[in-house]
């Protein structure tokens, strides 16, 4: 399967799913509980109630496949309060299957300060 990243779009349902729904079921949660069409090409992600399973409905040209993955230690969901049904990116799908949960977003460095520099001694003599 090739998947251009950019057009992409990935669902995450948010709330527990019984991990026993097939094809049908997941075709029917997707249409009646979210609202979407799933035989658009688009991915649709669910986890179960404890947050180790997932599994990722999704329609190619020739009808529907499911992905599913089982995490051995670990969950995919730390606390279901705070889920919410929402758009992820290709990327954030590909996080999410590796376990990463991404809370805030923040950059890994920020640029020094002019006013930091100023204060740097210009001379060895003058940092005695």
């Amino acid at each position: 399967m090739f998947f251009p990243e950019g057009r992409l779009r990935v669902f995450l349902y948010g709330h527990p799913v019984d991990m026993r729904r097939s094809y049908d079921g997941l075709y029917a949660l997707t249409r009646n509980a979210m609202g979407h069409d799933p035989s658009n090409g688009h991915l649709y992600a669910f986890i179960n109630r404890r947050g180790t399973q997932i599994k990722v409905l999704y329609f190619d040209r020739s009808g529907f496949c499911i992905w599913a993955k089982r995490l051995e230690a670990g969950r995919f969901v730390s606390r279901w309060q705070t889920m919410a049904t929402r758009e992820l990116d290709y990327t954030g799908l590909k996080l999410l299957l590796e376990g990463v949960q991404v809370s805030v977003y923040r950059k890994r460095y920020s640029r020094a300060s002019s006013a930091r520099w100023e204060s740097v001694p210009e001379s060895a003599s003058e940092m005695r």
